[in-house]
């Protein structure tokens, strides 16, 4: 009977150990002044965002006239401007919609739900349900893409699915980049079903 309780003594004592143990392992310091995570508020709300991006048809010194064309028009419900931090950037937490035109106005649509623009290093992140839709017709989904608006360059390490309705083909793969009109595309890595269309 006394071993048994000695027993029951000792794995007491281990238990009460090793809950004293996870208690303090508990972090319960609470940061302020300079340690303190710095709560971080956009300069500006904008509602029923709307961007236009032009440009001229040739450089224009400051007494010149010429005439300009739409490049891009950027639409979103909602942006949040940071563009007073260090590194400036621009958010679109309740998605966004871009509009591309080429040189023969041919406009391709691309839509996310949620978006950032880097003003410093001109890059756009696209993040969930990412969808490209080009003139003719070919479409990309993702969830997630980077364009580099100043190369004119898409990209990601993410997976995909590209429909060209052209020649009839489905490709699924993982990480890609490719030009915004779709002349150039480089998948690194496909898999699954690739459908192609036979001539009859």
């Amino acid at each position: 009977m006394r071993h048994f309780i000695g027993n029951n003594i000792r794995n007491l004592a281990i238990v009460f150990t090793v809950a004293l143990f996870f208690n303090g392992c508990k972090d319960n310091y609470q940061r302020i002044g300079e340690e303190a995570q710095e709560t971080i508020y956009p300069q500006g709300i904008a509602h029923n965002f709307v961007l236009t991006y032009t440009e001229t048809e040739r450089k224009l010194e400051s007494e010149d006239e010429g005439g300009s064309r739409i490049i891009a028009v950027l639409t979103s419900p909602m942006s949040e401007d940071f563009d007073n931090m260090r590194f400036k950037y621009r958010t679109f937490p309740k998605g966004l919609e871009i509009d591309f035109f080429d040189e023969e106005n041919n406009k391709s649509t691309i839509t996310a739900d949620y978006g950032i623009v880097y003003s410093t290093t001109n890059l756009v992140d696209l993040q969930g349900n990412v969808v490209i839709k080009s003139h003719d017709g070919k479409k990309l989904e993702a969830p997630q893409l980077y364009w580099d608006r100043a190369n004119q360059w898409i990209f990601t390490q993410s997976t995909f699915k590209y429909t060209n309705p052209e020649d009839g083909t489905i490709m699924d793969g993982e990480g890609m980049d490719f030009n915004k009109d779709f002349s150039f595309f480089n998948a690194h890595k496909t898999y699954g079903l690739i459908t192609i269309k036979e001539e009859s």
